[in-house]
């Protein structure tokens, strides 16, 4: 674990002040454990606000909320004994001017003998007097060797057997999850069920989508949507198949890097949510939803933050997709301009990561309207192709109509004159088209009979296409689609 190896190589290097970036302090505590269980010289002291300092090997309630003592205590600590000090959620006094003078004097104490001291907290908030005295590590989310030896114990601890099948399943499905959310999954799912299995695969996936949507800005989506569900889009579909391996170890020998993601862009109801889906679906990767919105708080800084915790989660549990749905309703140029900075700074962070990430994590954002997106978002780097998703074409149509009425009507749906619907819904979206069938199955239900090709027609009559009611957008976007700035789906 890279984690551990930076933090003992830190601790062994006399580096004397250090903040840990984390909210799983047991597993930091087990991390820190680990790395001087060999030097019984080597004493680790706690601190909280509401304990004081407890002893791992024994309690003591020294210096209870008082954060000042809790320094004091270090100051008077005697030199010749080595220790480790970890004192958490630290960073709430870091506004107290004693406090501050306080770790720097420490920091000169310390220099000069084998004790460090850990800051632990959520996020990062150093003031400045601090910064050049304080080494920041992050602990990220368990990797797949701490899943495994997490999960083993769990299952040993209830005496059940394994394989390493089921194993490897069950350690794909928990990442981006901490070690307390799989504490927590598994044990539920052994005692709900008394077992733990193949069969148990898709409560874990439940449980796992409940855990992410609780505790962050996520949701897990299970698709069953493929590309053949799509009607037209043939290019994109081209492009995606021929990268339906580009996750694969197969690919990575090859000297391929892995793709970066996609934005589509196009009209209202063209199928590009959809399309997302499909690909999970299609490329057998878990689809992973960014509600946008809710990544700005309005606390200062916690919408950085919170782009932040996005991003680890997302890595942690690749290979996966990420959907950014509507992300033009997030940064449009005018939201950017007014909002003191907030989204800019969001913005920045975001496409950093969509620039120099490395880990197989493959973004799908959606637009309705690029016009007014940075200029930033649509620059060569970000996404490996843009793809203008326009209103369906008479074929297009009527594979649409086709895949839609073998859905509901699989026996019977060459009975329907598609050829003739699909001319007579010139301008309709997917989404239009799939509403009139709709449409014509209610009219048709409630006449307690079997709705018909004339019963569509009817519900084409009755709806107005949104080419029709935001006629001037829908051309606008069309037009710059055919400058050739943009790839066509």
């Amino acid at each position: 674990m890279y984690f551990k190896q930076e933090l003992e190589l830190l601790v062994k290097s006399s580096c004397s002040l250090i903040y840990i970036v984390t909210s799983e302090e047991e597993r930091l505590q087990d991390i820190i454990k680990s790395i001087v269980k060999n030097d019984i010289s080597q004493a680790v002291y706690q601190w909280d606000f509401i304990e004081g300092y407890y002893s791992i090997k024994k309690a003591n309630t020294i210096a209870s909320k008082n954060p000042l003592k809790a320094l004091e205590f270090i100051e008077d600590f005697s030199q010749d004994i080595d220790a480790i000090f970890l004192l958490k959620d630290f960073s709430c006094f870091f506004n107290d001017v004693s406090i501050i003078r306080k770790i720097r004097n420490l920091s000169s104490k310390l220099d000069l003998c084998n004790q460090v001291i850990l800051f632990s907290g959520l996020e990062i908030s150093i003031p400045v007097q601090l910064k050049q005295f304080i080494t920041v590590i992050e602990l990220p989310l368990p990797d797949k060797l701490e899943i495994e030896c997490e999960i083993i114990r769990l299952i040993k601890l209830f005496n059940i057997e394994y394989n390493n099948l089921l194993i490897d399943n069950l350690v794909n499905i928990c990442q981006g999850l901490s070690i307390s959310q799989i504490r927590k999954i598994i044990s539920k799912i052994i005692v709900q069920n008394g077992c733990l299995d193949i069969r148990c695969i898709n409560l874990l996936l439940q449980e796992k989508g409940n855990q992410i949507k609780q505790t962050s800005l996520l949701e897990l989506h299970y698709s069953s949507t493929s590309l053949a569900d799509i009607g037209g889009i043939d290019n994109l579909k081209d492009w995606l198949y021929k990268r339906s391996n580009a996750f694969s170890q197969a690919s990575f020998n090859y000297g391929l890097s892995y793709p970066k993601g996609l934005l589509l862009v196009g009209i209202q109801g063209t199928g590009k949510s959809m399309s997302a889906k499909a690909i999970a679906h299609a490329w057998n990767l878990v689809l992973l939803r960014l509600d946008i919105g809710k990544l700005f708080g309005g606390i200062v800084g916690e919408s950085e933050l919170n782009t932040r915790n996005m991003i680890q989660v997302v890595e942690a549990s690749s290979p996966c997709i990420l959907w950014i749905d509507e992300i033009d309703k997030a940064f449009s140029l005018m939201s950017i301009q007014g909002d003191s900075g907030t989204s800019n700074r969001v913005l920045a962070t975001l496409l950093t990561w969509l620039s120099e990430k490395t880990s197989p994590v493959f973004v799908v954002a959606t637009a309705n309207n690029i016009s007014n997106l940075p200029n930033e978002i649509l620059r060569k780097g970000r996404f490996d192709e843009i793809f203008f998703i326009n209103l369906p074409n008479f074929k297009e149509r009527k594979k649409i109509f086709q895949v839609h009425l073998q859905k509901i009507r699989p026996d019977t749906w060459h009975r329907y004159n598609i050829p003739y619907l699909a001319k007579y819904s010139h301008l309709f979206s997917g989404a239009e088209i799939k509403q009139v069938i709709i449409e014509a199955m209610h009219t048709a239900f409630h006449e307690q009979r079997e709705f018909t090709s004339l019963d569509i027609l009817n519900a084409i009559d009755t709806l107005v296409p949104l080419a029709f009611t935001d006629q001037n957008n829908v051309e606008k976007l069309q037009t710059w689609a055919s400058l050739g700035k943009i790839r066509l789906a």
